[in-house]
C-alpha cells in the first residue's frame, strides 16, 4: 500500500474517533438528564423525599380584666387576640393551653372544628387542612360564642407559575 493511501486512512479513522467521542459524550448527558428526572421525580425511593408542610401555632387562653382573651405564644405575632395565619395545602396545627381561671374551647367558624372544654391549667390541639383562602372568625365558645379574633388563610404560588418539572425547580 502505498504511503499517501496509509496517511489518508489513518486520518480518516482519526476523525471518526472524534464522531465517537463527540457522540458518546451526547449520549452520557442524555443519560444524566433522564436519569436526574427520573429519580428527582421520586422514581427510585419507597418513601417520598419531602415532608408534608405544616403551620404550628401556639397560644393561651387568660383573662384581662374579667374578659377571655388570647395571647400569642408560638409561631403567631401579635399581642392579644392576635390574627393567625397560615397557607392553604399545608397542615393547620393549633394547641390551644388554658392559663385562665374559668374553662374555655376554642371553636373556629367555617372549618367548625373546636377544642375540648378546657379547664384551667388544661390543653388541647386541633388540626385542620384549608383547602380554600379566606378569613374566619375564632371564639371562645363556651354558653354563647364570644368572639375574639381572626385566622387568614392564604394561597402563595410562585408569581411565574411554571408547570410540570420545571415548578418543581422554583
Amino acid at each position: 500500500m502505498p504511503l499517501s493511501l496509509k496517511i489518508r486512512s489513518h486520518h480518516r479513522l482519526k476523525q471518526n474517533d472524534k464522531v465517537l467521542i463527540v457522540a458518546g459524550l451526547v449520549a452520557g448527558m442524555i443519560g444524566l438528564v433522564v436519569m436526574i428526572g427520573f429519580i428527582g421525580q421520586g422514581n427510585v425511593r419507597h418513601v417520598e423525599i419531602f415532608w408534608t408542610e405544616k403551620v404550628e401555632q401556639t397560644i393561651v387562653f387568660q383573662e384581662i380584666n374579667g374578659e377571655p382573651q388570647i395571647k400569642a405564644v408560638k409561631g403567631v405575632k401579635g399581642e392579644n387576640n392576635p390574627t393567625l395565619i397560615s397557607r392553604t395545602g399545608f397542615v393547620y396545627v393549633l394547641t390551644v393551653i388554658n392559663n385562665g381561671t374559668t374553662h374555655h374551647r376554642l371553636y373556629i367558624d367555617g372549618f367548625n372544628v373546636q377544642t375540648d372544654l378546657l379547664e384551667p391549667g388544661q390543653q388541647d390541639t386541633i388540626t385542620f387542612f384549608p383547602e380554600e383562602e379566606g378569613e374566619f372568625t375564632y371564639y371562645d365558645k363556651r354558653q354563647y360564642l364570644n368572639p375574639l379574633g381572626k385566622i387568614k388563610i392564604f394561597s402563595v404560588v410562585p408569581s411565574d407559575e411554571f408547570t410540570g418539572v420545571w415548578k418543581d425547580l422554583i
